[in-house]
C-alpha cells in the first residue's frame, strides 16, 4: 500500500489544553523573569536592589516621617537598610489575611503608595520594589519599631516565609530595617561597588533637604554581628569605611558639586522651588565656560536618565525666557537663539513630585507625566525671567554665552556643510590618505586607524584588501573636549576621520550610513601613542557616542615584545607575559633580530633547546614590525586581540572627560594623584 502524502496524513492532535497553562505562584515570576522588574542581573540589577529598599525609606522622608536613613553593607554580601520612620504597618491585613509586613514583602503591587493617606508622593508606586528585593533574594529579615514595640520576620529561597511576623520585644524607637542577601544563582556577581551606592545615596541627600543618609562598610569587620542591633557604627563604635550626606541647599548644592572643576560664568546660582497645580517643582542652574550640556531630571527622587516631559517643559522655558530678555535688550530682529544655543555650558537638575506619576517602563527612566510639562514651564518661565532682571551681570553672561554658541553654530554649519560637500556624501573621493577595502557591506567592513604614515605602510601591506582599511593619522589629533564644531572641522585629520566614517556629524549624524561596522584604534604602546588613543577615544565619546554604544568601537592590542627562542617565535602582549616566556633576568635588545637566530642544525634537537640563545625584542611603535608580523599578531581577525570600547556609565565617563581632558589643572593634578598607583609606566 503507497504511503500517504504529507498533505494526506491526519493532522496531529493538539495537546494545547489546560494542562498547558503554566500558573506562577507568589514571587516566582519574578523569579523566572527578573529582568521585567530589576532591567538586568548584570551589576547595574544587583545594586537596583539596594535602591529598591532604600526608596522605601526615602519615600518616608519625602513625607515628613523620617530624618535619618542608614545602609551598611556587611560580611557575606548582604545590605542592611534601616530608618527611623513609621515603621511598616504589623497587624492582620484584611484582606491577605496575614500580617502587613508579610503583605508588603510577599505580594505584589502591595504597598501604602496607591492611594490613601499613605504616601503623598512616592517614587516606588508601582508597589513591587521590596517584594522584588525579597523575590530575588536567599535571605530576608524584616525588622519593624512602632507602637512601643519591636516586630520582626524572616524569608527565605526567593521570598518564603520562616513563620509569622512575631514582636520580640519592646522598644522606643520607630522605623524599619530590612537586610537581605542576593541570591547567587540569579545575580553572576553579588558583590556590591561602594562607589556605585556612594554616589547614588550622595545624589539621593541633595535631592530630599534635611535629610542624613550613612553608608557604612562592615565586609571587611570581622566581628560577629547581631542582626538585631539598631546601628552597628553607633553602638558598636567600629573603625570602617563610612560616608554620611546631610544637605539642607538642595539642588542649588548639588550644582555646586556638580561645578566644582568648570570655570562658573557666573556666581548666582538660579534657584526654585514651588508648587503648580498639584506639581512640587524644584529647579537650579549655572552657566559654566564649557560646550557641553549637563542636565539631571528626577521624578519623585528617581534619576531620570531618558529625560522626559518636565525637561522638554524646561527647555521650552529656557530659550523662551533668554530670548525675550535679550529682545529686551536690543537684540537684532530675527537673531534668535535655538535650544542648542541656550544650552551650551549649562548645568541644570530639574526635580519634579507628583501623587500620581507616569513612568514610560518598569526601570523608570522616561518620565511620561503630562502635567509635568506644563507646571515646570510655568513655574521655570516666571521664576527665571525674574532672576534675569535682578541680576543683570549674571544676566549678560548668559545672554553672552549664548550669542557666542549661535556665532559658533553658523560657523559649523557652514563648515560642515563643506566637508559634506566635499566629502563621499556626494560621490566623490575619500580622503587621499585612506587605504579603503573593497567590500561595500558595512558588516564586513573594518578601519584601523592607526598612527604616522610608517605604521601606515606597513599595516596596508598586512591587511587583507577586502575587508580592511586604514587611516594614517598624522601625529596627535586636535582635542575635541572643548572645541566647536568649526575649529575641528578645520583639521584635516579630523575632518578625513569624519569623511572615511560616512556617519556625517552635529545635527545630521547618521549611524545607519557608518561605512565600518568595527573600527580599531591601533597606536603605539608608548606614551605618545596613549595620549593619541586617548584624544580619539575623547573624539568618539563627545561627537560619535552611538558608534561607542553600538559597539563598532576597538582598540587593538598589539604584542609588547618579540621573543626568539632558537627557531622558535614567541610574541608577548604584557611584561608577565615576557616573564614567563623569557625569564626575568633576559635582556630586551633595542634594535631588531634580524639575523640573529642561531643555525645550530648539527646539534641535537634536546641539547638545541637548552642551549638556544633567547633574544627579547621591545616593541615601540607598529612601524617597527613588518608586515607579516603585524597581520600575524594584530590585523588577522583569527589570532588578535581587541578590547571594545563600551560606556557603563555615560555621566562618570563624562565627569572623566571634563576631569583629564579640560582646564581645570588642579583637578587634573588631583586626579593623577589619586590614580597614579594604578598606572603602568613606560619608561
Amino acid at each position: 500500500m503507497a504511503a500517504k502524502k504529507d498533505s494526506e496524513k491526519e493532522p496531529k492532535k493538539s495537546t494545547y489544553d489546560a494542562s498547558s497553562i503554566t500558573v506562577l505562584e507568589g514571587l516566582e515570576a519574578v523569579r523566572r523573569r527578573p529582568g521585567m522588574y530589576i532591567g538586568t542581573t548584570g551589576p547595574s540589577g544587583l545594586h537596583h536592589l539596594v535602591w529598591e529598599v532604600f526608596d522605601n525609606s526615602r519615600d518616608e522622608a519625602m513625607g515628613g516621617f523620617c530624618d535619618d536613613i542608614e545602609v551598611a553593607l556587611l560580611p557575606g554580601n548582604r545590605v542592611r537598610v534601616a530608618d527611623n520612620g513609621r515603621g511598616i504597618p504589623v497587624e492582620i491585613h484584611p484582606k491577605t489575611k496575614v500580617s502587613t509586613l508579610e503583605t508588603v514583602l510577599t505580594v505584589l503591587h502591595a504597598g501604602g503608595k496607591f492611594g490613601g493617606d499613605g504616601y503623598k508622593v512616592s517614587g516606588g508606586l508601582h508597589g513591587v520594589g521590596v517584594s522584588v528585593v525579597n523575590a530575588l533574594s536567599t535571605h530576608v529579615r524584616a525588622e519593624v519599631h512602632r507602637d512601643g514595640g519591636s516586630h520582626e520576620q524572616e524569608y527565605k529561597n526567593g521570598g518564603k516565609p520562616v513563620g509569622k511576623t512575631k514582636k520580640i520585644g519592646s522598644s522606643k524607637r520607630t522605623g524599619t530595617i530590612i537586610t537581605f542577601t542576593p541570591d547567587g544563582s540569579i545575580f553572576p556577581d553579588t558583590n556590591f561597588s561602594w562607589s556605585t551606592i556612594v554616589e547614588h545615596l550622595r545624589q539621593q541627600a541633595y535631592l530630599v533637604k534635611g535629610l542624613r543618609i550613612t553608608i557604612l562598610d562592615l565586609r571587611e569587620v570581622q566581628e560577629k554581628f547581631d542582626d538585631t542591633a539598631e546601628y552597628y557604627l553607633r553602638e558598636l563604635n567600629l573603625e570602617a569605611p563610612s560616608m554620611t550626606f546631610y544637605f539642607e541647599g538642595g539642588l542649588k548644592s548639588l550644582v555646586e558639586f556638580e561645578n566644582r572643576h568648570q570655570e562658573l560664568l557666573h556666581k548666582n546660582i538660579f534657584y526654585i522651588e514651588k508648587e503648580q497645580d498639584g506639581v512640587q517643582v524644584e529647579l537650579a542652574l549655572q552657566y559654566v565656560d564649557d560646550i557641553t550640556a549637563r542636565i539631571s531630571a528626577f521624578a519623585n527622587n528617581i534619576y531620570n536618565a531618558e529625560g522626559g516631559t518636565h525637561i522638554t517643559g524646561f527647555k521650552t522655558a529656557l530659550t523662551r525666557s533668554i530670548n525675550n530678555y535679550s529682545k529686551k535688550g536690543g537684540a537684532k530682529e530675527g537673531e534668535s537663539f535655538t535650544g542648542d544655543d541656550v544650552l551650551e555650558g549649562i548645568t541644570a537638575v530639574v526635580s519634579v513630585k507628583l501623587r500620581e506619576i507616569q513612568f514610560e517602563g518598569q526601570t523608570k527612566g522616561k518620565l511620561g507625566s503630562v502635567e509635568a510639562r506644563g507646571a515646570v514651564e510655568s513655574v521655570f518661565n516666571e521664576g527665571f525671567a525674574m532672576f534675569l532682571e535682578e541680576h543683570p551681570d549674571d544676566a549678560r553672561s548668559i545672554i553672552g554665552k549664548a550669542a557666542l554658541a549661535m556665532k559658533a553654530r553658523k560657523a559649523a554649519k557652514a563648515a560642515k556643510d563643506s566637508v559634506l560637500r566635499k566629502g563621499a556624501l556626494d560621490g566623490l573621493s575619500l580622503p587621499g590618505k585612506l587605504s579603503d577595502c573593497q567590500v561595500k557591506n558595512a558588516a564586513e567592513a573594518e578601519l584601523f586607524i592607526v598612527e604616522g604614515d610608517s605604521a601606515g605602510g606597513t599595516a596596508k601591506a598586512g591587511r587583507d584588501r577586502r575587508t580592511q582599511a586604514v587611516l594614517p593619522l598624522r601625529g596627535k589629533i586636535l582635542n575635541v573636549e572643548r572645541a566647536r564644531l568649526d575649529k575641528m572641522l578645520a583639521s584635516e585629520q579630523i575632518k578625513n576621520l569624519v569623511v572615511a566614517l560616512g556617519t556625517a556629524i552635529g545635527d545630521v549624524f547618521d549611524l545607519s550610513k557608518l561605512r565600518y561596522h568595527k573600527i580599531i584604534i591601533a597606536t603605539d604602546a608608548d606614551v605618545d601613542g596613549a595620549h593619541i588613543r586617548t584624544l580619539l577615544l575623547t573624539l568618539f565619546y563627545r561627537h560619535f557616542r552611538a558608534v561607542i554604544e553600538g559597539g563598532f568601537l576597538y582598540i587593538a592590542q598589539p604584542p609588547l615584545y618579540k621573543i626568539k627562542k632558537g627557531k622558535e617565535i614567541f610574541y608577548a602582549f604584557s611584561e608577565e607575559e615576557k616573564i614567563k616566556i623569557a625569564g626575568a633576568n633576559t635582556p630586551v635588545e633595542e634594535e631588531p633580530l634580524e639575523g640573529e637566530e642561531e643555525e645550530g642544525e648539527d646539534v641535537p634537537e634536546v641539547a638545541a633547546k637548552k642551549s638556544a640563545k633567547i633574544s627579547v625584542q621591545r616593541y615601540k611603535g607598529l612601524g617597527e614590525m613588518n608586515a607579516e608580523e603585524l597581520k600575524e599578531t594584530t590585523m588577522d581577525a583569527t589570532k588578535r586581540t581587541l578590547q571594545q570600547v563600551r560606556v557603563d556609565d555615560a555621566r562618570e565617563a563624562d565627569k572623566t572627560f571634563d576631569i583629564l581632558m579640560g582646564t581645570d589643572v588642579a583637578s587634573r593634578k588631583s586626579f593623577i594623584q589619586t590614580h597614579a598607583k594604578e598606572a603602568q609606566l613606560d619608561i
